[in-house]
């Protein structure tokens, strides 16, 4: 009786309830009705007070499409979305700022800057503001969570830096808003095969290990996810050529989905990792 209680409570948590799965949905076609309605009144009215807005819906529409995505696939997720907003927010702007001066000193140093110290830097500084809730709360039981905070503050690293390079190719282009937007939306299409997914595998790792009381195992695979993530991430910046970037943004978006989906049936053990048997 007591294996098939344990199987039925398994099987009813297999599956979210169907609103929440496809509560990204809404979100997702929300956005790009906002997106839409403000390209439409800059057109019109020609208005450089629309451009902020433009710019800022055409980097959050596709990044909190995700996240909310992610959090809806699996029913084990126990973190908020106040904590989840606070991680994307601190995460990425700490984040952002961090890297940038870590970047900037070896850049000066050296006179150039390797990208694999960039993959390095920018994966180590995302990883800082999950620690700091593996740490300091209570969201730290579950490897499901890690994986969401993860995915969380990866966008929100994702969103600055999209922003960012939204603004400066404006700038460098004269004012060419068309540009702008292309910049905004391509990279707002790749950022969950991109820093979504690496912070995720990385933050996702690390719970596990805590859930093995940081032996020999989880640490060893924490370090390999984060060698595995800093490796990906230095070769999308390596490798400047469009059937690269759909290369690796296929393996680190699916390495994402696998263990999202291994989470949903209540294994969590990272991809790669060999579950123990008693």
């Amino acid at each position: 009786m007591a294996t098939v209680h344990h199987g039925t409570e398994m099987q009813g948590r297999s599956r979210p309830a169907r609103p929440r799965r496809w509560a990204w949905l809404p979100v997702f076609l929300v956005g790009i009705g906002l997106f839409i309605a403000v390209q439409q009144a800059l057109v019109i009215t020609g208005n450089p007070g629309l451009v902020p807005s433009l710019l800022v819906l055409g980097t959050l529409v596709i990044p909190v499409s995700f996240v909310v995505y992610i959090e809806g696939r699996n029913p084990a997720f126990d973190v908020p979305l106040s904590v989840l907003l606070s991680c994307a927010l601190l995460g990425g702007v700490l984040g952002a700022a961090l890297a940038s001066v870590a970047e900037f000193d070896i850049m000066q140093r050296m006179g150039t800057l390797p990208t694999l110290y960039i993959g390095l830097i920018e994966e180590g500084a995302k990883l800082l503001v999950p620690i700091a809730v593996l740490i300091f709360t209570r969201y730290r039981a579950n490897p499901a969570d890690g994986l969401l905070v993860g995915v969380a503050v990866g966008m929100g690293f994702a969103v600055l830096e999209t922003l960012g390079y939204g603004f400066v190719t404006l700038l460098a282009t004269g004012g060419n808003l068309s540009d702008a937007e292309n910049e905004v939306l391509l990279r707002g299409v790749l950022s969950p095969a991109g820093h979504a997914a690496w912070t995720g595998l990385a933050a996702g790792a690390l719970w596990w290990a805590h859930a093995q009381r940081w032996r020999l195992r989880g640490l060893v695979t924490a370090v390999g996810t984060f060698v595995l993530v800093v490796f990906l991430h230095a070769l999308w910046d390596t490798i400047h050529a469009w059937h690269s970037y759909l290369i690796i943004g296929a393996v680190s978006f699916a390495l994402l989905l696998h263990q999202t989906h291994r989470n949903v049936l209540g294994d969590p053990h990272p991809a790669g990792s060999e579950v123990s048997r008693a």
